[in-house]
């Protein structure tokens, strides 16, 4: 007992001097690090002498072509060929929908998974696709000098749109790839890319979704993990499988400590780059309202759980569905939050502004950057709010904004002389269009939720004294406001919608229903506040540009430009990182996986397919499992193939941890990992759990095996 007293007053005194020490920090007093802007290198700018110097490896131009015809492009996600035969890999979790559309009522391929035992069982994925980058230009002088062009920012901008239409449809007619204009160093330098389309993808190999996603939502951007996270499509053309030149061939050999590794993927959207003006007003205004409405929804479909026990797996679904993006969206906007990680970045800015204030010729074309971008964001905080208020969001807006809104539009195309009309507003369809504004079945439990989340949302927003905010929920908040709104609104009765509707267009425009007319005042104003918000962006891009120019003459390519979904290598190490009082292991091996399973009670999500439940007696439970590393990757990087010096593929990335996700803005290489599936985890399973040979040896001769 008196050990146990002791051991809580050390905490409680460790505690109270980090919190004292953080509260001490003078942000004057931070300085921003080498790697803040990140590891994302492009392409288009190798960075042939910074491997050179940090890891004495010797890289040359074929080096990089073949790593970069190597990698692929899905819908969101990453992937590259794995062999000879157009062999492709990425992760499960890209591979989903997929998995869904294919499955039958006779075979789910989400919970069962799939192996076709033979090339011709191979199932095509219908309007899928996978994008080869194979062709580079600059175009950085033709589209600078169209984007010149014009006396107001809006010339300035459709000319820099009809320069970047003309590049990609003329390269488009002379090759036949699907072009792209890419900006790089906001604005600095624009590429033209020419992607080889793989339009005929089958699907291979499949795990079930329990392993790939152990651990469910909970597990989610942690470590240690678990994860089998893994999925295996091939190319085909003329019916027959891609014979790719270059592809990444599997190592079983593993990675030697400190031994540099490199991921190579598309990764999404990272804002590094930024203004400090420009990270504090998505702070204050697009990440503050989503992190609040994300995270409150999350958290009141937990409560209904125990409102309505019998859907619980219903909710939960929807968490899952949205657990990623409430993960992803508050962390980032924790990180904004934070005064030493804003003091770093307000430091990179200081040393920007020094280099050009000190340089009379930069100064002169430059100076004024970041005043100006200052200017548009303050001016955007009073579009902003009321944009964010008034858009009707499909994920989060109840459907009785919808329904306000369809009641609107019924009535505005009822304005209009018969043959302007839309069809489905025209006398013979006017009946079922009526039928049509509200749902046979409303779920009245989650749209009375979302309208509770959305009323503090907009309250947030708009403020306590807003009209619309006062006349559509009183002075209430959350579950009273929603009371409050369906008490004095007809929207959640069909039978009164609907005879509204019959009425015709002067009773809805009319109506002092507080949404019906909240809806039509609201829409209106919303086109005016877009086309202003439309206005400062494109002059925010003018000024935007110019700081990406002068950042390139500042740093030129020793630092990497911000992400954009398009492909780039970033280079680590395995590294271990601190975590709940203790050191995460670098690499995870199946005896944790079954230590989950047992401690968590075989329950979900912590539960495993029959298939892992009788594993064969060669089954090493030692094999890796899931490895960090210190791999710069974001959201796009997922199925990014994980490669040595040597370009052969050791991982697949799939994740980071919690200390990750602040990489939308600031790379802290010191905790920041990847997480990724040991390929000899792949390898094994497919070989002795799901004894699919033709792909084992596949993977591991780096070709079809006959």
């Amino acid at each position: 007992m008196k050990k146990h007293f002791y051991s809580m007053f050390i905490l409680i005194f460790f505690l109270a001097f980090i919190f004292n020490l953080q509260a001490q920090i003078d942000p004057d007093t931070v300085k921003s690090q080498k790697f803040d802007t990140g590891k994302m290198w492009s392409f288009d700018y190798p960075p042939v002498e910074y491997f050179k110097e940090a890891y004495g490896l010797e890289t040359d131009e074929e080096w990089f072509e073949d790593v970069r015809l190597s990698a692929l492009r899905l819908p969101g996600c990453t992937a590259s060929f794995v062999s000879a035969d157009g062999l492709i890999m990425t992760n499960h979790h890209c591979a989903r929908s997929v998995l869904e559309e294919l499955s039958t009522k006779e075979n789910d391929l989400i919970a069962d998974g799939f192996f076709a035992e033979k090339l011709e069982d191979e199932i095509k994925i219908p309007n899928y696709y996978a994008d080869q980058l194979v062709f580079i230009k600059d175009v950085t002088e033709e589209v600078q000098t169209a984007a010149e062009t014009g006396t107001t920012p809006d010339e300035k901008a459709k000319s820099k749109e009809d320069k970047i239409k003309e590049l990609t449809e003329n390269l488009e007619k002379e090759t036949g790839l699907r072009a792209q204009v890419v900006s790089l160093f906001n604005g600095a330098k624009y590429s033209l890319y020419g992607y080889k389309r793989y339009d005929d993808v089958r699907l291979v190999f499949a795990p079930e979704m329990q392993i790939a996603y152990f651990g469910g939502d909970f597990d989610n951007f942690t470590y240690p993990r678990y994860n089998l996270d893994f999925t295996l499509y091939r190319a085909y053309e003329n019916g027959k499988p891609v014979q790719p030149e270059h592809f990444f061939k599997f190592t079983l050999n593993g990675i030697e400590p400190n031994e540099p590794i490199f991921t190579v993927g598309n990764p999404g959207s990272t804002q590094r780059l930024k203004t400090v003006a420009q990270l504090e007003y998505i702070r204050d205004v697009v990440y503050k309202g989503y992190a609040f409405i994300y995270d409150t929804y999350y958290n009141e479909l937990e409560k209904l759980k125990t409102i309505a026990p019998e859907r619980a797996d219903e909710f939960e679904d929807i968490r899952v569905n949205i657990g990623n993006s409430q993960k992803v969206i508050t962390t980032i906007y924790k990180g904004l939050c934070d005064p030493y990680l804003m003091a770093r970045k307000k430091d990179f800015q200081r040393k920007l502004q020094e280099a050009v204030w000190n340089n009379p010729e930069l100064k002169e074309k430059y100076g004024t950057i970041w005043e100006n971008i200052e200017k548009t964001q303050t001016e955007m905080r009073q579009y902003g709010p009321k944009i964010m208020a008034f858009t009707i969001n499909r994920r989060f807006t109840p459907q009785y904004f919808s329904i306000a809104q369809k009641l609107i539009d019924f009535a505005k195309e009822l304005q209009k002389p018969e043959e302007e009309r839309l069809p489905d507003y025209k006398s013979d369809k006017l009946d079922s269009t009526i039928q049509s504004i509200y749902p046979e079945e409303l779920d009245k439990l989650i749209e009375d939720t979302k309208l509770s989340v959305w009323a503090d949302f907009m309250r947030m927003h708009l403020g306590d004294e807003d009209n619309y905010v006062r006349s559509l929920f009183g002075n209430n908040k959350g579950k009273d406001a929603a009371e409050y709104l369906l008490k004095n609104s007809i929207i959640d009765e069909r039978d009164k919608v609907l005879k509204l509707a019959e009425e015709g267009a002067d009773a809805i425009l009319n109506s002092s229903d507080p949404l019906i007319a909240f809806i039509k005042e609201s829409q209106e104003q919303l086109k005016e506040l877009r086309e202003k918000a439309e206005e400062i962006s494109h002059t925010t891009e003018i000024y935007d540009d110019m700081l990406g120019q002068v950042i390139f003459k500042i740093y030129s390519t020793s630092i990497p430009p911000d992400a954009n979904f398009t492909l780039r290598i970033s280079d680590g190490k395995l590294a271990s990182f601190d975590y709940n009082g203790t050191k995460a292991p670098v690499f995870t091996t199946f005896y944790g996986l079954y230590d989950r399973w047992y401690s968590f009670n075989k329950e979900y999500p912590w539960n495993l397919h029959e298939i892992w439940t009788h594993l064969p007696d060669d089954f090493n439970l030692s094999t890796p499992f899931n490895f960090i590393s210190t791999n710069d990757i974001v959201g796009g990087n997922s199925g990014s193939a994980i490669i040595n010096k040597n370009k052969e593929v050791v991982g697949l990335a799939f994740d980071g941890n919690m200390d990750s996700i602040v990489g939308n803005f600031i790379y802290m290489p010191h905790n920041n990992r990847c997480v990724a599936v040991d390929v000899r985890a792949i390898v094994h399973s497919i070989e002795k759990v799901y004894k699919a040979k033709r792909i084992a040896d596949e993977l591991k001769a780096g070709k079809i095996i006959d």
